[in-house]
């Protein structure tokens, strides 16, 4: 029988159809426990010759045809993945300039966007053509401050200046903006919601915080989101004039089963507004990029407000740019500073022949499964 981990908290969730990932481990094929037997049989000599050791028995690299056929049929790589994951699709340009927009924050909105406006036109005019802005830019980051400072994006306009601004920006400078995240308000409920817009103004995506920053580490942090916000149920990724990109906002980096979900999709990019703290942010903040960057072989991209001493919530700073092969391309420290760096796409398939590890997936052991897009496609 198979043995099921989904990310949910009670029985009723688990059961859901509307949860976003589910992690499935698979029983042993025949087909591998006969495989398996096959290796137990191999000569003494013969697996030393495999680790490298002195011998006189064919070198690992010349593993006959017959041995490789076997390992591509039971393994089955494809099927760690379901639905089967999907190559990147070929980006409009291969490279291209990032920002990475670290921003100080104060507890006048006015001020924040004419701030945040100064600075995005500041980078676009230094070449950048994707700018990525911090996590609760127009707002104090605190459970109080979220209600007060929440807009309407949805009915834009004036219920929402701080993404009227960023719609004016990218399509009066021809850029694309992730827009960090604002606290929305839709309804009775309110969200940690990132914005991306396209090079025509539109509002191309809307990603709501799926995972919320519930912890409580004794003398240290404690902070629970959950006590105003409600949590996003949809994992977001959006073709733009820059490549495929995933979103997720902060506390979303520590989970790599929504950053494998994007790169199944077929993400060239990861971005991750966030605002980690004093506590979490000198042991994980890089740590977890590099991860995920790692992980995927993909690009990541985080942004920080600047650190604020006097602030309720401190954060850490040290916006950052990794590469598909877990590299800091480009960082800053904890002071407000424009970060400005170079994406290259081709690197993504360079490192992934160099490095062919998604292709080496035990299918035959795991599963990762996209519930919603599995269920997108049982019902097109």
């Amino acid at each position: 029988m198979h043995g099921r981990l989904l990310l949910k908290m009670n029985a009723a969730e688990i059961l859901s159809s509307s949860s976003i990932f589910r992690l499935q481990t698979r029983t042993v094929s025949p087909k591998f426990r006969s495989y398996r037997n096959l290796d137990r049989n191999r000569s003494t000599n013969s697996n030393r010759g495999i680790l490298g050791c002195r011998s006189n028995t064919t070198p690992f690299r010349s593993i006959s045809s017959a041995t490789t056929a076997i390992m591509r049929s039971d393994f089955n790589p494809e099927e760690a993945r379901v639905p089967p994951a999907v190559p990147p699709p070929t980006p409009p340009v291969t490279k291209f300039k990032i920002a990475l927009c670290q921003l100080s924050v104060t507890a006048d909105k006015e001020i924040n966007i004419a701030h945040a406006r100064q600075v995005i036109e500041e980078a676009a005019g230094k070449g950048a053509r994707l700018i990525l802005l911090p996590e609760i830019w127009n707002s104090p980051y605190s459970n109080d401050s979220f209600p007060v400072y929440a807009e309407d994006i949805d009915a834009g306009g004036d219920a929402s200046p701080s993404t009227a601004m960023l719609s004016e920006l990218s399509r009066s400078l021809q850029i694309t903006i992730i827009g960090g995240s604002i606290p929305e308000r839709s309804g009775e409920k309110l969200y940690n919601t990132c914005c991306v817009f396209g090079t025509d103004g539109k509002l191309m995506a809307k990603h709501r915080k799926i995972h919320l920053f519930d912890i409580d580490i004794p003398g240290q942090m404690t902070f629970k989101e959950s006590n105003t916000l409600t949590a996003g149920e949809t994992p977001t990724i959006v073709d733009t004039d820059v490549g495929r990109i995933g979103i997720g906002i902060c506390y979303d980096i520590r989970f790599q089963e929504l950053a494998a979900i994007y790169a199944a999709r077929g993400a060239h990019l990861l971005c991750y507004p966030g605002a980690f703290n004093m506590t979490t942010g000198p042991l994980h903040w890089e740590l977890l990029q590099r991860a995920r960057a790692a992980d995927c072989q993909l690009y990541v991209a985080t942004c920080s407000p600047a650190r604020d001493c006097g602030s309720s919530y401190v954060a850490w700073g040290h916006s950052t740019l990794v590469g598909p092969f877990g590299e800091v391309l480009a960082t800053t420290e904890h002071d407000e500073a424009i970060v400005i760096s170079e994406i290259d796409y081709s690197l993504i398939e360079q490192r992934r022949t160099h490095l062919p590890f998604q292709r080496q997936r035990r299918g035959d052991l795991y599963q990762l499964i996209d519930i919603h897009r599995l269920s997108s496609t049982k019902t097109s």
